[in-house]
């Protein structure tokens, strides 16, 4: 970790249009969870409400901290989690929310910083899919509690991997800081002068979750072309949209991607059908994908308390992933649109 890790976390404050909030680079979105659960103070017995229909580093890292995963349903029309159906759920161990912006959809951020206050829990807002959105004129990372971004490979920018969380304090920024460097507290000051300190002292748990200088570079060129990036990809989900809006099976997005930096591209379709359409692709060389697996089927989050997840059910059968990535050829796309049709025209 040198300067190169100062200089992407500066360049991140500005262009989030941080005004009364810092950034602080870390190895992995994971790490970033971690880490925000310690934020918080959660630990043995607590409870930390989250959407089911999530991925499972969230819940793996609520499980770390010693707490346990409340799962939540989702809205249909947004994927991301019901806050009517949240309230439901709070009881004396919540302690917190995770609320997950979902691909190409937000959450509702102004009901969500209502309903944290008036049960008095922090909100971790995981961003991996909505970095580079904004949310009534207001960039994603820039209002939330504690916010999380991933920049692993697949993300819409990457640093091969990273991620960051976006904290109010300054002691939160200190303390995260010794936290991600195996609790070493050496001044990252010294370090973004691609120095070391060799006396330090060491008064809190720490990991090794700090970005390597490598990275942090490789994140800040993805940053420079985030205008591209933006572009390419708002590009290719408008044609996906313009085409596959014509086959009555599909279920699109409720969304213009206006304001949005869409990092995934999916689709609905009847459960009966998607394997057999997930196949279909994958004999004409078109990879999909399912995000995701509710966490409430996974063995090891059997006995975690949770509420209807009616929605969450019927979505986790129906979602298909379609290829979506940056400077995307328009032939690709179409490749995938008039196999989708195809198929089920095949089976009308």
């Amino acid at each position: 970790m040198g300067a190169s890790v100062g200089e992407l976390e500066n360049e991140l404050e500005s262009f989030l249009q941080l005004q009364d909030r810092s950034v602080v680079a870390l190895s992995t979105g994971h790490a970033a969870l971690h880490l925000a659960m310690l934020l918080c103070e959660i630990g043995d017995g607590d409870e930390v409400i989250t959407p089911s229909f999530n991925n499972v580093a969230d819940l793996q890292a609520i499980m770390a901290v010693g707490a346990r995963p409340v799962f939540c349903d989702i809205d249909e029309e947004t994927l991301c989690i019901d806050l009517s159906k949240a309230q439901e759920l709070v009881g004396p161990k919540t302690r917190a929310i995770i609320a997950m912006d979902y691909g190409c959809q937000l959450v509702d951020h102004e009901h969500l910083a209502s309903f944290a206050s008036s049960n008095k829990l922090r909100v971790i807002h995981d961003a991996a899919h909505s970095f580079g959105s904004r949310y009534k004129g207001k960039m994603v990372g820039s209002f939330s509690d504690i916010c999380m971004f991933s920049f692993d490979p697949v993300k819409t920018i990457t640093c091969i991997d990273g991620g960051a969380l976006v904290v109010k304090t300054k002691e939160d920024v200190a303390a995260l800081q010794e936290m991600r460097l195996i609790g070493m507290n050496q001044p990252a000051s010294i370090m973004y002068g691609n120095n070391r300190a060799w006396t330090y002292g060491v008064s809190r748990i720490g990991f090794r979750y700090h970005l390597a200088n490598l990275h942090a570079e490789i994140g800040r060129c993805q940053l420079s072309k985030i205008g591209r990036i933006a572009a390419t990809r708002k590009a290719s989900c408008d044609l996906y949209n313009q085409i596959l809006r014509e086959v009555k099976e599909v279920m699109l997005p409720k969304q213009d991607f206006e304001g949005v930096l869409p990092f995934i591209y999916y689709i609905r379709v009847p459960k009966e059908n998607r394997n057999n359409l997930r196949e279909f692709l994958s004999k004409r060389g078109v990879d999909t994908g399912i995000h995701w697996q509710p966490g409430h089927a996974f063995e090891l989050f059997k006995n975690s308390r949770r509420g209807n997840l009616e929605v969450t059910n019927k979505i986790s059968q129906e979602i298909v992933t379609l290829p979506l990535h940056s400077e995307m050829l328009e032939e690709d796309i179409l490749t995938v649109s008039h196999a989708i049709k195809s198929f089920f025209n095949a089976n009308a």
